[in-house]
């Protein structure tokens, strides 16, 4: 079964998305910022990462330049989740080697077409 890691600094953002993406059967970790993300992949790498723009601690441009240098860290499909609808920050974060980019608020069918396993296997 393919892993998730969701990294976000509201606990509903995370249970609505674990929900979905455990239904598309992920297995699903929680992370509340990029610290706390970024020791979850050191400890056990995951196949995908729905990842936020702004939290506290490691916001996700950090984490992102991180993982991206880390050993491994190039492996998962990292799904960028912004409020902002700013085309800089996409391309920051598009940059700084984010897959793909989402805008909150998502809804379940834009969650599944961004982490549908099919289409990931094609883009790996």
């Amino acid at each position: 079964m393919p892993t998730c890691l969701i990294v976000d600094d509201s606990s509903v953002v995370r249970k609505v998305a674990r929900r979905i993406l455990e239904d598309l059967d992920y297995v699903v970790e929680e992370a509340e910022d990029g610290q706390e993300a970024f020791e979850k992949c050191r400890d056990n790498m995951p196949d995908t990462i729905l990842l936020d723009w702004n939290m506290p601690i490691m916001g996700g441009l950090d984490f992102l330049k991180h993982l991206r240098a880390f050993i491994g860290g190039e492996k998962p499909y990292i799904v960028y989740c912004t409020v902002e609808n700013d085309i800089g920050q996409i391309a920051l974060a598009r940059k700084a080697g984010a897959n793909d980019y989402m805008m909150k608020p998502f809804d379940r069918l834009i969650l599944e077409a961004k982490f549908d396993p099919d289409r990931l296997a094609e883009a790996s």
